[in-house]
C-alpha cells in the first residue's frame, strides 16, 4: 500500500517547507553579512543592516540566529566574503536590464549570470552598457493617521519626491 502512510506525507511536506525555509534563511544571512560589513554591527547606527533584520523577522527568522549571524560577520575569524556585483545587460527584444548579486564566488556568478542571459534570449553587456537608463530610487511607506496630506505632498516635493501616491490607510 505504497503513498498511503500517513507519516510519509507529513515527513515529505514538512520537507519541502524546511528547504525553503533554510533558502530564505541564507539569503538573510547573506544580507546581514554584507550589511554589517559595509556599517557596522550595530542597527541603531546602521539602516542597511535595521532594514534586513526587519526582513528577518519578517519571514520568521529566529532572533538566536540573527544574532548569531552578526555576530560572525562582525567578527575577525569570519572567511566567508560576500560580494555585491551589478551585470548589466539586454533582455529579450532589446529590453535593458540590471542584475544586483551577492556572491562569494565572482567567477561562478558571472558564468551563470551569462548562462541566463544567453538562455532566455539576452546579452550581457559590459559595465555601465545601460546603468545610465536607470536611476535609484527609494520608497517611503507612511501611515496617513495623524498626517495632513497636502503638508505632506508639499514637504516630499521640496525634498525632491518624484510622486506620491495614496492607498487605504498608507
Amino acid at each position: 500500500m505504497a503513498g498511503h502512510s500517513k507519516w510519509s506525507n507529513i515527513k515529505h511536506k514538512k520537507e519541502k517547507t524546511d528547504t525553503q525555509r533554510a533558502k530564505i534563511f541564507t539569503k538573510i544571512g547573506r544580507e546581514i553579512a554584507v550589511a554589517v560589513k559595509e556599517g557596522g554591527p550595530d542597527p541603531a547606527l546602521n539602516t542597511k543592516l535595521r532594514d534586513v533584520i526587519a526582513k528577518g523577522k519578517a519571514n520568521n527568522v529566529p532572533n538566536d540566529n540573527l544574532e548569531r549571524i552578526i555576530k560572525k560577520a562582525s567578527g575577525e575569524g569570519n572567511e566567508d566574503q560576500y560580494d555585491e556585483i551589478v551585470y548589466e545587460g539586454y533582455g529579450p527584444s532589446g529590453i535593458a536590464v540590471m542584475v544586483e548579486t551577492l556572491t562569494e564566488n565572482r567567477n561562478r556568478t558571472a558564468a551563470d549570470m551569462r548562462h541566463y542571459f544567453d538562455k532566455y534570449g539576452g546579452n550581457m553587456g559590459q559595465n555601465g552598457c545601460v546603468a545610465f537608463m536607470f536611476t535609484r530610487q527609494g520608497v517611503l511607506a507612511i501611515e496617513q493617521e495623524g498626517v495632513e496630506e497636502d503638508k505632506l505632498m508639499e514637504d516630499a516635493l521640496d525634498a525632491g519626491a518624484a510622486d506620491l501616491l495614496t492607498e487605504e490607510d498608507v
